[in-house]
């Protein structure tokens, strides 16, 4: 398990926006979890620029909006 960033929001198409730590590079298909280790969704897409991206996360958890300004982590298998 390691940081992968912060939640920003909720984007129109329900994916979880997230804000990627400097220097992180994660796979679409990589699962995302809270602190707790709970699944709170896949990644999907990587946008935005080299020095600063962002990643979207199909959420996989009932309320989304739940972990706006949390810290979500990559689960590599």
């Amino acid at each position: 398990m390691r940081k992968l960033g912060k939640v920003l929001h909720v984007s129109k198409s329900h994916a979880l926006i997230v804000k990627l730590d400097p220097a992180r590079f994660v796979r679409p298909g990589t699962k995302a979890c809270d602190s707790k280790l709970k699944s709170v969704g896949v990644v999907m897409d990587i946008l935005g620029p080299v020095s600063g991206p962002y990643v979207s996360v199909k959420p996989t958890i009932a309320k989304p909006e739940s972990v706006v300004g949390r810290t979500v982590y990559a689960l590599e298998d």
